[in-house]
């Protein structure tokens, strides 16, 4: 047993990986040498003054790292420094080391090959990127995405792309500096709901929903302002804000959305200038707002002058009779679409329904952030829907999603959770004593990657939900889809791995 005692470092990030980082460290510098036992959970829990569960997630973070490796009943050991080293993100160079190795007199002494490397380990810094692995291993099952799956989409693709190239020459060698009238009737038709449909002038191409929602972001607010968010939401829109300049704010929710009386009270007193929302298939807990809610929401909104952004990409696969906010507020709403969740990913076709007297800020703002759209993918966007082929892709996707569904009853129908036969994800409580980073932690363990509470949170926030979010559209088949729901099945079942113990 090695007598290694660290102290973690100090700093701004979770505890759990602020102590894998250290470890990592003392690996690498022969502190903790390979062959090494690392000490019991509860016993450095006790020593550090920090939870088990702590201590049991930073175990699990260098084990997915490859630096250790747990086994039932003996504990941890040090495997050692791998061949190549991660690539360490840092917000500015070392100015000394720079030139220290300028000048012959030190030299870096290991290099990192790619930043590839560094991106398919946790992430280090959460806040900026998120608690997602950047790019996943290739024998990963994905349950980390919620793209439509494949269902024979190629060969259509095929198909229009080769009548773009014979049609449009010239256009798919230029740049884009037109917006074709088919580009605008086709985010018409793909925007429409049962009971409302946009104008066509108020309809913005985009290079997919996310690239559509920040240029929204970009046409309503300047750097400083807030955005209100729910608590749960799709976190990186709050995370790219912040990076662009604009402060997320958190309204509090519940199954139908944010409480008209907590955003009144935020808009009262933070002034949020925009209020991004999922009404019709909220990610990650697949609800729908109703329509009392929305009415709420459109009269504070009107009160404080505040802009919605409506996100209908999950909407898409979903059919209600509820008017969407682009139909009560006009005025302030931006409505936005995409066809990665019902049609196919790969092709980033968005749309957004504009207040016209913002359209065009829209389309400025977007072509500042993205270059600007791609008219080859643009035009195939278009004629996907306008072909019909988007319509009939969408009913075999939602039958694509139905059947994985009765996989998961058959896998997890017995434990807590909550889907829904349209939508491409659950949300799932894992039970005592598991938390749900070290859930999270233990399924890519083998291979199987989801998504924690964490990554749906808009900002801080003392709410525990101890729920995953697992998408169950990715994987290719049927087989590795009940394979990955087989492996989180056992690790649910197994309780006493809810610290992710190896003593």
């Amino acid at each position: 047993m090695t007598n290694w005692h660290p102290e973690i470092p100090e700093g701004q990030g979770p505890l759990y990986i602020r102590l894998a980082d250290k470890i990592a460290e003392d690996i690498a510098t022969g502190a903790l040498a390979a062959g090494a036992k690392l000490p019991p959970q509860r016993d450095l829990a006790y020593d550090l003054g920090v939870t088990v569960g702590t201590i049991g997630r930073a175990y699990a973070v260098v084990r997915q790292r490859g630096l250790v490796s747990g086994e039932v009943g003996r504990g941890t050991y040090v495997l050692g420094s791998p061949v190549a080293p991660a690539l360490l993100e840092d917000t500015m160079p070392h100015l000394d080391q720079a030139s220290a190795a300028g000048n012959g007199a030190r030299q870096p002494a290991q290099q990192v090959t790619s930043w590839v490397q560094g991106a398919m380990a946790t992430p280090k810094d959460i806040a900026f990127s998120g608690t997602r692995i950047t790019v996943p291993a290739p024998e990963s099952i994905r349950f980390d995405s919620t793209s439509a799956p494949e269902i024979g989409q190629a060969e259509a693709i095929r198909d229009l792309t080769a009548q773009i190239t014979r049609d449009a020459p010239y256009e798919i060698a230029s740049y884009t500096r037109s917006v074709p009238e088919s580009w605008r009737e086709a985010g018409k038709i793909w925007l429409s709901r049962k009971n409302w449909e946009p104008s066509a002038g108020s309809i913005v191409p985009t290079t997919g929903a996310q690239a559509a929602i920040m240029a929204a972001i970009a046409a309503t607010t300047a750097p400083g302002d807030q955005i209100a968010f729910e608590d749960l939401t799709y976190s990186s829109i709050a995370r790219g804000a912040s990076l662009s300049g604009r402060r997320p704010v958190q309204v509090a929710s519940d199954d139908q959305g944010p409480l008209p009386e907590d955003l009144a009270r935020i808009c009262a007193q933070k002034h949020p200038k925009v209020l991004f929302l999922m009404p019709t298939m909220h990610n990650p807990t697949t609800g729908t707002m109703g329509a009392n809610r929305r009415e709420q929401i459109v009269t504070i909104a009107r009160q404080y002058n505040l802009w919605i952004i409506e996100d209908e990409v999950y909407g898409s696969l979903r059919s209600t009779d509820v008017l969407p906010f682009a139909a009560l507020a006009p005025e302030r709403t931006f409505h936005v679409g995409s066809l990665s969740k019902a049609v196919t990913a790969g092709v980033r076709g968005g749309w957004v329904s504009s207040p016209v007297s913002h359209a065009q800020r829209i389309y400025t703002a977007h072509k500042m952030l993205t270059g600007g759209i791609s008219f080859l993918l643009s035009e195939l966007s278009a004629r996907l829907v306008l072909s019909g082929a988007a319509d009939t892709f969408r009913e075999n996707v939602l039958a694509e999603i139905a059947a994985r569904h009765e996989l998961v009853q058959q896998y997890l129908g017995n434990f807590d959770l909550v889907s829904a036969p349209d939508a491409p994800f659950l949300w799932l409580k894992v039970p005592e004593p598991w938390l749900s980073g070290t859930f999270k932690a233990a399924a890519a363990t083998s291979n199987v990657l989801i998504d924690d509470e964490d990554e749906f949170k808009s900002g801080r926030s003392g709410k525990v939900y101890h729920r995953v979010r697992i998408g169950i559209t990715n994987p290719h088949t049927h087989d590795e889809t009940a394979k990955g729901l087989m492996i989180l099945r056992n690790l649910l079942d197994d309780s006493g791995a809810g610290y992710d113990s190896f003593e």
